[in-house]
């Protein structure tokens, strides 16, 4: 059944690999490896144009640290990402996919920005999960990390479905089984990796910054952000833009996410006949 359900950013790799060749990009930094798949891509392609590859992930599953202690040329930094990015330095692009929450993303967001003008960098960040589930809601991995005002109500067993604010009953649904947690109901300032992305945006460009903004509407969601007056800016925009906001992209993944969401419910039946 696993291989029913994608999920991964590596979906994305022939677009990642594009506008990283059209920015001339060398040195990467990721946030959240999880198994190390897009970590491996961007390994091999940190390789080929003598690069480097900095990923950033307090507790990775295991075969990412097994990958990493035979990939010397990897650096690993295993602190939460808003304790990691600061200590960072001439990074051209920034692959984030780590907690999907508005508190996190929006201050990564104003993170790289500031290293990005610091270290004389366009800003260039490719992000994950700006789709549903988390482009209105937020998800919290480590819930603690979140200070008071910003986390939402939430749940580690309660599940969403698509058209819904509330979260369905725990055991149904989209859920995190322990893994995370997802806020009680979409929508509303503060919630949401979509919604800190444009508050971001609102307020670089409030700071005089010309910025674009191109969303994949695919597999949960990919979203380019990049300095609009880079040398590279035409280039990653030729790459990006012919799958922004794209009708049938965005038609097939309310289709996917049915699916997904049907394989989910079968599978939460078959579970309890068995447990019956």
């Amino acid at each position: 059944m696993t291989n029913l359900l994608i999920h991964s950013m590596t979906e994305f790799w022939d677009i990642i690999l594009g506008t990283l060749q059209a920015a001339g990009v060398r040195n990467i930094a990721e946030v959240g490896a999880e198994f190390g798949g897009t970590s491996q891509h961007l390994a091999a392609y940190t390789r080929v144009v003598g690069g480097s590859l900095t990923s950033i992930d307090p507790a990775p599953k295991q075969a990412f640290l097994d990958w990493v202690d035979q990939t010397p040329e990897v650096r690993h930094v295993a602190l939460p990402s808003l304790e990691a990015i600061p200590t960072l330095s001439n990074i051209d692009a920034w692959v984030i996919d780590g907690d999907h929450n508005y508190y996190t993303v929006f201050n990564e967001l104003r993170l790289v920005n500031e290293l990005s003008q610091r270290d004389g960098r366009p800003l260039l960040a490719l992000l994950h999960d700006v789709s549903w589930p988390a482009a209105r809601r937020d998800m919290y991995y480590a819930p603690e990390r979140i200070p008071a005002e910003y986390r939402h109500a939430y749940s580690m067993e309660r599940g969403c479905t698509l058209g819904q604010s509330d979260l369905l009953p725990e055991g149904e649904g989209f859920r995190g089984e322990g893994q995370f947690g997802l806020a009680l109901h979409e929508g509303g300032p503060r919630n949401g990796v979509l919604t800190a992305i444009e508050d971001f945006l609102e307020e670089a460009r409030t700071g005089g910054q010309k910025l674009a903004y191109a969303h994949v509407p695919a597999v949960f969601g990919m979203g380019v952000l990049f300095d609009a007056t880079a040398p590279w800016a035409e280039a990653v925009t030729d790459v990006v833009f012919p799958w922004h906001d794209n009708a049938l992209l965005a038609s097939l993944e309310q289709n996917r996410l049915r699916n997904y969401l049907k394989v989910i419910e079968w599978q939460d039946r078959e579970r309890d006949r068995l447990s019956a």
